[in-house]
């Protein structure tokens, strides 16, 4: 099998650095975005997104030419789809319309020998929702469902989560291990042969289609529950009149602790998003999962109720929100509960709100045409707030320490100021 070309449908925040890594390894790659600013600003050799070593590698990438950005599915020998998967309704189904939107898009462009790789973290059995997607299009090929067993297919299809971390992305996706797992051997093959041009240093471990679905699901999971744990704690220790970075601190001192480090709730596509995905097609068994997630997505309530308390009696607070980001020095606000919390205050007319995001340059959506917000400094709101809020652990709010905000009233749920 030969695969000179490969398409990446999705340039976002994991479509891009994957289509810039397999490009810099020579590898013709052909974007698709349906988003035009991202278009034509990765044809321009720029980005879209924040992710450190990103924007070289896509500006060598397209003035060499085996990068570029299309609107539209372009023909290519794999295809592999980074798309969102949010859920949806109060019982948090998981919603595959980006998925499907995009296997019918690229469908009748596919050809024999194609292979078409599912990145998007799903609910367990989307890879073979996606073929069979892939095969209501095109009825004059053959996909891994609609052949015998040991037969080869026209098209393969595998499933590869992502397991990268923001903020280092370009590094991991080199390094990590990718668990591979085809509809059936073929692809599993084939896809393995794929992700080998570029994964240098990590491995890549053949399973099945389903166990690759559940493996990201189950890392994601396994972390949302420590964070639970940590998360829970922080609320405990408030009622009872403890530090919880010391305790922490002092438990982890035990040679088989190892506690994380509570926040404001929960964020990202991954961690706040994955769990659910188990519960849903498991309500009667996930119950530990099921909890995780209730307690973490609690805690930004709790905050906003802290912060509400501390202005109790002002007129018209100035409550500066420090980070909106879902986590520490990146750009990403997806299901950010620091921008929830923000936006939660802000519903409060009588608040004034000055959010502190040194990742971005305009007020995101949420926050858009509110009048009782405005996008501050940290120097302006060192002067001017009366609540400091801190809500994410930017390296720029490191260096504050109890003297620089003087006598203002500061609620830090990060540890940020030591």
């Amino acid at each position: 099998m030969n695969f000179n070309t490969v398409s990446v449908v999705g340039l976002g925040y994991i479509g891009l650095p994957t289509a810039a890594v397999i490009a810099s390894n020579g590898i013709r790659v052909v974007g698709v975005d349906v988003n035009q600013h991202a278009v034509d600003t990765i044809n321009q050799g720029k980005i879209h997104i924040v992710e450190p070593g990103l924007e070289e590698l896509v500006k060598q990438a397209v003035a060499d030419g085996h990068l570029s950005a299309h609107s539209t599915p372009q023909k290519a020998d794999a295809f592999l789809i980074a798309v969102p998967t949010p859920f949806k309704g109060e019982q948090h189904e998981p919603d595959l319309k980006y998925i499907e939107t995009a296997s019918r898009a690229l469908a009748p462009i596919l050809e024999k020998g194609n292979l078409v790789v599912l990145e998007s973290t799903s609910p367990v059995g989307a890879t073979e929702q996606m073929a069979k997607w892939l095969a209501e299009e095109r009825r004059d090929l053959t996909f891994p469902h609609t052949v015998a067993e040991g037969q080869i297919p026209d098209i393969f299809v595998a499933h590869c989560p992502e397991r990268v971390l923001p903020g280092q992305v370009i590094r991991e996706l080199v390094e990590n291990d990718r668990i591979i797992g085809g509809m059936d051997a073929a692809s599993t093959e084939a896809a393995s042969q794929v992700y080998k041009m570029f994964v240098k240093k990590g491995e890549c471990i053949a399973t099945d289609a389903r166990t690759a679905e559940m493996s990201k699901l189950t890392e994601n999971a396994f972390r949302d529950v420590n964070i639970a744990f940590a998360n829970e704690l922080s609320l405990i220790c408030d009622k009872q009149g403890i530090n919880v970075w010391e305790l922490i601190s002092l438990a982890n001192r035990h040679p088989r602790v190892n506690i994380l480090q509570p926040g404001c709730g929960v964020g990202g596509h991954c961690i706040a998003v994955d769990p659910w995905f188990i519960v849903n097609q498991n309500p009667d068994a996930a119950k530990i999962i099921h909890q995780a997630r209730l307690i973490n997505d609690y805690k930004p309530h709790y905050v906003v109720e802290k912060v509400e308390r501390a202005v109790a009696g002002l007129a018209n607070p100035k409550i500066a929100c420090l980070g909106l980001a879902f986590k520490p020095d990146i750009d990403d606000l997806r299901e950010s509960p620091a921008l929830d919390i923000t936006k939660t205050l802000a519903n409060n007319s009588a608040y004034q709100i000055l959010a502190v995001e040194p990742n971005i340059e305009t007020l995101p959506l949420a926050l858009e045409n509110r009048n009782n917000v405005a996008l501050s400094t940290l120097s302006d709101v060192l002067q001017q707030a009366d609540v400091i809020v801190i809500l994410v652990k930017h390296k720029q709010f490191l260096g504050m320490t109890k003297h620089d905000t003087r006598s203002r009233k500061i609620l830090d749920f990060v540890n940020a100021i030591q």
